[in-house]
């Protein structure tokens, strides 16, 4: 911590002191050719239809990453982690143990959801990910884009407009807008190879050593097309990622006395679960109570009590009662299973999850070209294919609990979700000029699909039938675009700009459903169950052995849908520079879809030049975003037997038959109100620029997914539509909520030349706060006071407002020498809350809004490059110096000393330090 501090000072006092020496620079005459000023501003084209314009005189904040100059040096090598440690105001980490969402990190920018900002690639729409985050993690609910789809060795730069833009660009723009520019490079072979792991103490569950090995090859090569400017370039890329081990030690009962018995019989060839099926309906009982008793003696650490106890049971029914964990304590459980343990030649961490970031195969391909047809029009396209396999682990299915099937594994078994992500992408248009019109026609197409491959698992309901590996079925989302845009100058006042166009956008969900076994129970036949009790499979203790894949139940033929909606919008956007210190932007947008109705939108804008280097800045707009197609028909439920009934839970869609008995209201877009103001102040001499914005967003009817609601908890007319479908548990995506997010962002950018060396500064720092305000919007037959917080629960309000860090902030430089490089950053990462409700104090008294407080940190990245030659380099890094992880978990959040650190906030994750090496080439 000492050391982490020293560098964090002597960074802030590094920034403080080239700073003042700028300052100095212009009355040190002796020396003023020591030191050169970079006069070439940073452009934007994000935000504006007229092109290119410096950074400072946007009249929104717009932020820029070179990615291709950085990736050299960058410990970070995808989009999602490139941005969440340069760019404060985004936050994307990597998901432990929530099923697909392990695979695709969920991204948000200014404290918003993953939902509320909108993807462009080369200033086209990007389709969203296939993926519903329905698991515990921030963004619950909602559909973000697969950034981690797209290789960002193809990234010339990323532009990240910090404001509300749905005016300018549609739906989801409500946060901001993120572009990815893609690479024109021509002429020369690029690549660079990356090893590297992490290495810390907690790695392999806490026992130290090396884990998360990740090996990455990038590739780039483009040419020209003929002469006239045409040109094609192509990035391939491929990674190898291991997982991390970050549990700590199962502290929890593992076996049971009847699982000791057990053993000691399969060690003598007899398994005892092939002398029944359901243990109520057992022809051979005797035979099944004879081996009991013989095996039971084999077990040199019962007591004698227990050993007289289980002789003298003469009956089935006598040797659960004597046999079940309910006769034991904790302390005995634990016991029976240290002494397990040892005969079998275990130890509790064989019984760990996988908790820590997922296996990862990616290999990635992205094209960009563009080919001039005539002086005055080009055909361009982009577009890109990549196929991701992830592994991720679920909860350890124990040999004392009942969903797991002894018969065939007498250990348990730790299930594992394999997930296949294909992203597909083809944009192709062509632009030009017409009698001063600057004119662009396209299309854009994007696929993004999840098959769910079940591993290591099995349907405990068909015993020694099960298989090992199921597949569980699918999401599949489509997106097609077409857009036509017209922009022109008018040399009126210092310059107008007139732009105008259309779109067209088709969308399509699809769920597939899983092979039969996935989905399926089965009874003591090995058909498929038709309800009656007394044809269950059971355990030796009687409990009903569940059905479906363990970890993953497949998706199920009455879940499957293939859905789609099209929208239609118009849009104006007029450009006014009335001086050369007056500049006011305004748009408006008209939109309607398929499926909710139309949106009318608009935007004010305008940056006033109150001195030479001095701007100021503000905006104010509405704005929306459509349900997504997902959101709307998104369903999974699961099949329970419940008190000798067979019913129905899970997640209904909004057009389902309960949705409609409930009187459930249709889904409809949510709207923004939006407001920020800023400046941006310039000293050249010491080529500093400064930028501060303030902004306000109000959102409402903000779509959320509800908790569960209860059968038991409805009010009555609600039960008896429960009744009428035999379900018992539901939840849904509703427009339940309004909020309002308040926020600061500061950067201030510092370069300087002097005696051969180029140093960069940066430091940015965002602060946000979300709050829920106003009522729930309960409705329908749910309407009830007591309902409010299953409609958004406490731990749904902290996904909300408190699981993202409301500071975050970065300070960098890199230093350049001839061929060396060499860079430090530290990044501040706020406190966050955990979304567990618990015992915090230890009073022993658990409020409905205790949780425990994830404190502060700070990240220092550090990494030098030397280039050898014009055609090879070296760069050597680490990424989380200090080794420093989140606060751990108070041993209630635990869930047996598994998860030693949260997996339900967003910080920077908890792998720990990562070293890597990395070697850059071109040809």
């Amino acid at each position: 911590m000492n050391n982490k501090k020293t560098i964090l000072s002597a960074s802030v006092l590094f920034f403080l002191g080239v700073f003042t020496y700028g300052q100095e620079k212009d009355s040190i005459k002796a020396n003023k050719d020591t030191i050169k000023t970079n006069t070439v501003e940073e452009v934007v084209v994000l935000g504006s239809r007229a092109g290119a314009r410096s950074k400072v005189d946007s009249p929104v904040p717009v932020d820029v990453f070179n990615v291709k100059e950085s990736s050299i040096i960058l410990p970070q090598t995808n989009i999602g982690q490139i941005l969440n440690a340069v760019a404060p105001s985004f936050t994307s980490t990597i998901q432990t143990n929530s099923d697909g969402t392990d695979h695709l990190d969920p991204a948000q920018l200014r404290g918003l959801g993953p939902d509320q900002v909108l993807v462009l690639v080369n200033g086209k729409r990007r389709h969203t990910s296939a993926l519903v985050n329905v698991n515990g993690t921030p963004g619950r609910g909602t559909v973000g884009t697969d950034l981690n789809a797209i290789p960002s060795f193809a990234l010339n730069r990323i532009e990240v407009l910090r404001d509300g833009a749905a005016a300018q660009y549609g739906s989801d723009a409500i946060a901001g807008v993120i572009n990815l520019d893609l690479k024109r490079d021509t002429g020369k072979l690029a690549g660079q190879i990356s090893y590297g792991g992490n290495l810390t103490p907690t790695a392999n569950d806490h026992t130290g050593d090396f884990d998360g090995q990740n090996i990455q090859l990038d590739l780039n090569y483009g040419n020209k097309i003929g002469t006239k400017g045409g040109f094609f370039n192509i990035t391939w890329s491929s990674q190898f990622r291991n997982p991390t081990y970050r549990a700590g030690t199962e502290s929890g009962p593992i076996y049971n006395a009847y699982n000791a018995i057990e053993q000691r019989a399969l060690n003598d060839g007899v398994n005892l679960s092939s002398l029944f099926t359901n243990i109520y309906n057992t022809p051979n009982s005797q035979q099944l109570v004879n081996y009991i008793h013989q095996y039971a003696q084999n077990v040199n650490y019962f007591s004698q009590d227990l050993q007289n106890s289980i002789q003298g049971a003469n009956t089935i029914s006598a040797l659960q009662n004597v046999l079940k964990s309910a006769n034991f304590t904790r302390d005995q459980l634990n016991y029976i299973t240290d002494q397990e343990l040892a005969y079998r030649g275990q130890t509790r961490k064989d019984f760990n999850m996988q908790v820590g970031q997922s296996k990862l195969n990616n290999h990635q391909l992205f094209v960009n070209a563009e080919i001039p047809v005539s002086d005055n029009w080009k055909v361009y396209t982009f577009g890109g294919y990549s196929i991701r396999h992830g592994t991720s682990g679920g909860f350890y299915r124990r040999p004392s609990e009942s969903r797991t099937f002894t018969g065939l594994y007498p250990n348990g078994y730790l299930p594992q979700i394999g997930t296949d992500i294909q992203d597909i992408s083809l944009a192709a248009g062509i632009k030009g000029k017409w009698e001063g019109w600057n004119i662009d026609f396209s299309n854009t197409y994007g696929q993004n699909s999840f098959t769910y491959n079940i591993q290591n698992t099995g349907n405990t309901s068909l015993r020694f039938a099960s298989p090992r590996e199921f597949n569980a079925g699918g999401l599949r989302f489509s997106q097609n675009t077409i857009n036509l845009d017209f922009s022109k100058k008018y040399d009126v006042w210092e310059g107008i700009n007139v732009a105008f166009g259309g779109e067209h956008r088709y969308e399509n969900f699809k769920i597939t459903q899983g092979e039969e076994a996935s989905y399926q129970t089965y009874d003591q036949f090995g058909n498929i169950w038709n309800g009656d009790p007394s044809q269950r499979a059971t355990d030796f203790f009687g409990q009903p052995l569940p059905g479906g894949s363990q970890v993953f139940n497949g998706f199920k033929p009455g879940n499957a849908v293939d859905k789609n909606r099209q929208s239609v919008a118009a849009y104006a956007d007029v450009e006014f520079n009335f001086t050369n210190w007056l500049f006011v932007d305004a748009a408006a947008r008209y939109e309607n879809y398929s499926d909710f109705g139309s949106t009318f939108n608009y935007k004010l804008a305008s940056r006033i030049k109150v001195a030479p280097n001095f701007n100021v800045r503000f905006a104010g707009s509405t704005g929306f975003r459509a349900p997504s197609i997902h959101q709307i028909y998104y369903n999974v439920t699961s099949t329970l037997f419940t008190n000798n009934q067979l019913l129905e839970v899970g997640t209904f869609s909004n057009d389902s038959q309960l949705a409609g008995l409930l009187d459930m209201p249709k889904l409809k877009q949510e709207t923004s109100k939006s407001a920020s103001v800023g400046f941006t102040y310039r000293i050249p001499s010491a080529s500093l620029t400064f930028t501060a914005d303030g902004y306000f967003t109000r959102i409402d009817n903000r779509i959320i997914l509800t908790d569960q609601f209860l059968k038991a908890n409805v009010p009555q007319k609600a039960q008896e539509a429960y009744d009428q479908l035999g379900i018992n548990a539901a939840q849904f995506f509703t427009n339940a909520i309004d909020t309002e997010t308040k926020g600061v962002d500061v950067v201030i950018s510092h370069n300087a030349r002097f005696s051969g060396f180029k140093l960069d500064n940066n430091f940015a720092i965002n602060l946000n706060k979300t709050k829920q305000v106003g009522d729930i919007h309960s409705a329908g037959l749910l309407q009830s006071p007591q309902l409010e917080k299953v409609y958004f629960s406490e731990k749904s309000r902290v996904y909300l407002e408190e699981a993202v860090p409301r500071v975050k902030a970065s300070l960098s430089h890199t230093l350049s020498w001839k061929n060396a490089s060499l860079y430090l950053r530290n990044t501040y990462f706020g406190k966050v809350t955990g979304a567990d409700i618990i015992d915090v104090n230890g009073d022993g008294i658990i409020d409905f809004n205790e949780h425990q407080q994830i404190g502060d940190k700070i990240i220092t990245d550090l990494s030098a490059a030397y280039q050898f030659t014009k055609n090879v380099g070296l760069t050597l890094g680490v990424n989380n110096l200090f080794d420093i992880y989140p606060t751990k978990n108070l041993t209630a959040s635990t869930n047996n000393d598994q998860f030693i650190y949260s997996r339900s906030t967003s910080q920077f994750g908890q792998n720990g330090r990562y070293v890597f090496a990395r070697l850059n080439f071109n040809f």
